[in-house]
Order: structure tokens, then C-alpha cells, then sequence
């Protein structure tokens, strides 16, 4: 099985972005036929996982105080980091800053007057709520 492995790695080569192949089929990594087999409930559970994770090393290295948090409200950033990406979640300076302070009224507050919340309806509701109460909800 090994030798089969290198082989197709070496025939179809890596790709870590979907692309169309020479049949015109959605295609990723080592020539995954996105279209006719797509990925398993276990295939996506494993990258939300690494997802997660990676969201998460994200939002404890580049906000302050992170660290600090009670599990629920770090989770809240976490969400929204998945949801947005760092860079994005960094432009909310006002909900950020009232983080730091520990104002989870303000926060919340500044969470629900974005554009974000607009776009993703009860989501944010949930998130906001759950910042402000340090339960999730």
C-alpha cells in the first residue's frame, strides 16, 4: 500500500486548493474528486478540528489577554476568528478592547453593531449573548 501511496502522491501531485482537473472535476490534495465523491461526515469533523485549532493559536497569539479568559468568551473569539479570520476579527477594535477590559456588556454590545451581525443573523445573537453571560447559550 505504501508504494501505491507514493506513486499516486508522485502521479496526481499535491494541490492544497481545489482546482478543476483535465475531466473538469473539482479536485484537492492528491486529485480528491470533490465532485463525485466529495469528503465523509468523519473527513470534515477532522478539518473543523484542525480549523478550530488553528483559529484558536490565532487568537491567543494576536490578542491581548486572550489567555484570560474563561473558557466561553475565549470560545466566543475563537467562533468568530473560524467565522471571519483573524485579520477581520482584529477590525473590531471597540468589541476587542472592551475584552480586554472585561466589559462583556460592551462587548457584546459592539459585537451586535457590525455589519458581521447583520450578515450572520442568530449566530451573532448567540455569541454576543454568551460574551455578555460567560454561559453558552
Amino acid at each position: 500500500m505504501d508504494i501505491l501511496i507514493e506513486q499516486l502522491k508522485r502521479h496526481e501531485g499535491f494541490r492544497s486548493k481545489p482546482y478543476r482537473c483535465t475531466a473538469g472535476k473539482l479536485t484537492i490534495g492528491y486529485g480528491r474528486n470533490l465532485d463525485d465523491v466529495g469528503i465523509t461526515p468523519s473527513e470534515a469533523l477532522e478539518l473543523l478540528r484542525q480549523d478550530v485549532a488553528r483559529a484558536r493559536k490565532d487568537v491567543l497569539k494576536h490578542i491581548s489577554g486572550a489567555d484570560l479568559l474563561d473558557d466561553v468568551r475565549l470560545n466566543v473569539l475563537i467562533n468568530m476568528c473560524f467565522n471571519l479570520g483573524i485579520y477581520k476579527l482584529l477590525l473590531f477594535k471597540k468589541t476587542l478592547r472592551a475584552v480586554q477590559d472585561f466589559d462583556f456588556d460592551k462587548a457584546a454590545e459592539e459585537m451586535l453593531n457590525s455589519v458581521w451581525a447583520n450578515q450572520v443573523g442568530v449566530r451573532a445573537t448567540e455569541l454576543a449573548e454568551q460574551m455578555r453571560t460567560g454561559e453558552y447559550w
